[in-house]
């Protein structure tokens, strides 16, 4: 049940009251609306503060002296004040969608019907903070109480408007602890096919915040029960009922193994998307890698995972560096097991890599949602802790050798100046070459003689 309280005049965002007030004072009606309004009446803090006002756009602009307009044509302006930034629609009623996103035509009309062309009864209450208080045409703060998503209206119309709506149910639902209205959850099933046609960015972003916001493993279970994982994520649907070695997996198929590690995320304060997105995702090759004959393998999951990362990154158009760090979690993820017979360089190699944090985070995870133990976690961290106590950085120490250094002994540049280097480093980590003058000679023994 939703935890549903007044709302205190001091919960509310200074510069969004000031919106409110300077609005009311040029004589028109304004508003808190949508979602700041829903967590302030369930005592959380709001991301958004948006407001919903009679003031046309040129109006508005009139009334602040930084005032963007960023969808004219639905009459919303941009307000900008030191103490943040501040939607301002106009009240409106909304047309047919013809392309599943955006209105035919827009008409400019009161509170009720604006909060009527909202997507669910929880996000179309209004607040007055001069003195009505909270305003609810549509039954939103008994739905708050009897905590439940419901659709305004008419569902699948509201889900035909706009697809992503199918999703934002899911992330709501499972954020918030809520249940998804009958009437509604039926709905999202019937109309899940309409994400297809959504764009990738408005789709990836969407998941990305039911991953990160506090109830991955809920939100994740609520897509696959309503059809709508193996239409925006089919790799990931595909993890339903792939067996697994009972002995290393006691949880169970692959499925509830990602689950399980989704409620480790779901444990942790701000996860970062990047880890998030590598526990969803670090077991995509298991399905088309499962053989079985004396026991159950996924022989190369890991490197065909890292290529299905890609793809799925390209699909959803993550930006570069997500999709990198991604890929990397993915492919490396069973390199722990052999952290303990690593040669000291190798394993300082591995330790010093960008994102090993995350890597490292994403392998307790993967422990503790299956076997349990995390002795090559300890052993990876003991290993780091001791790097950290040895003076200067031993695993990124400064080059011995230079390209410079190489041709004072003669030799001619070209690629076999970056194997050199290289090797000469691997020396280096392996505590065999301390100095330049060491390194100096033993590349002149190896190389230089035939130069």
């Amino acid at each position: 049940m939703g935890q549903v309280g007044p709302i205190d005049p001091g919960q509310v965002d200074p510069g969004a009251a000031a919106v409110i007030e300077r609005l009311r004072g040029a004589g028109h009606r304004a508003y808190l609306a949508g979602g700041g309004v829903r967590d302030l009446l369930l005592r959380r803090r709001p991301k958004d503060w948006d407001v919903a006002t009679d003031a046309d756009p040129g109006q508005v602009m009139d009334l602040f002296e930084r005032a963007v307009p960023v969808g004219a044509q639905f009459g919303i302006v941009l307000v900008c004040l030191e103490e943040g930034e501040y939607h301002v629609a106009r009240f409106r009623r909304e047309g047919p969608y013809a392309d599943g996103r955006h209105p035919e035509r827009v008409e400019f009309t009161g509170p009720e019907e604006d909060a009527r062309r909202r997507d669910f009864t929880i996000n179309g209450l209004f607040h007055d903070p001069g003195g009505e208080g909270v305003i609810d045409f549509v039954g939103g703060v008994k739905d708050l109480k009897a905590g439940v998503v419901r659709a305004i209206g008419d569902p699948a119309e509201r889900f035909a408007e706009d697809g992503l709506r199918t999703l934002r149910a899911v992330r709501l639902a499972a954020s918030l602890g809520f249940r998804i209205e009958t009437g509604t959850r039926q709905a999202i099933r019937e109309c899940a096919h309409m994400v297809d046609a959504l764009s990738a960015e408005r789709v990836r972003d969407e998941l990305t915040r039911t991953l990160v916001e506090g109830a991955a493993a809920r939100g994740f279970g609520l897509l696959r029960e309503l059809a709508l994982l193996e239409r925006v994520l089919p790799e990931v649907a595909a993890l339903e009922g792939v067996r697994q070695p009972p002995e290393h997996h006691p949880e169970g198929d692959v499925w509830r193994h990602v689950l399980l590690m989704l409620e480790q995320v779901d444990s942790l304060d701000d996860p970062p998307p990047t880890l998030a997105w590598g526990v969803l995702l670090h077991d995509v090759g298991k399905p088309p890698t499962f053989t079985e004959s004396d026991r159950i393998r996924f022989h190369g999951h890991d490197q065909l995972g890292a290529e299905m990362v890609e793809e799925i990154a390209r699909r959803l158009r993550f930006s570069n560096r997500v999709a990198e760090r991604v890929r990397m979690l993915t492919a490396q993820h069973m390199r722990f097991p052999n952290a303990r017979h690593m040669r000291p360089g190798k394993l300082k190699r591995f330790l010093r890599q960008d994102g090993f944090d995350e890597l490292l985070e994403l392998h307790r995870i993967d422990c503790l949602a299956s076997h349990g133990m995390l002795d090559l976690h300890e052993f990876c961290q003991e290993a780091l802790r001791a790097a950290g106590e040895e003076e200067g950085d031993p695993l990124r120490p400064p080059p011995l050798l230079s390209g410079r250094d190489l041709v004072s002994l003669g030799l001619r540049p070209g690629p076999a100046f970056g194997e050199i280097l290289r090797w000469v480093e691997e020396e280096q980590l392996e505590g065999r070459l301390p100095d330049r003058d060491s390194a100096l000679e033993a590349v002149r023994r190896r190389w230089a003689a035939g130069a």
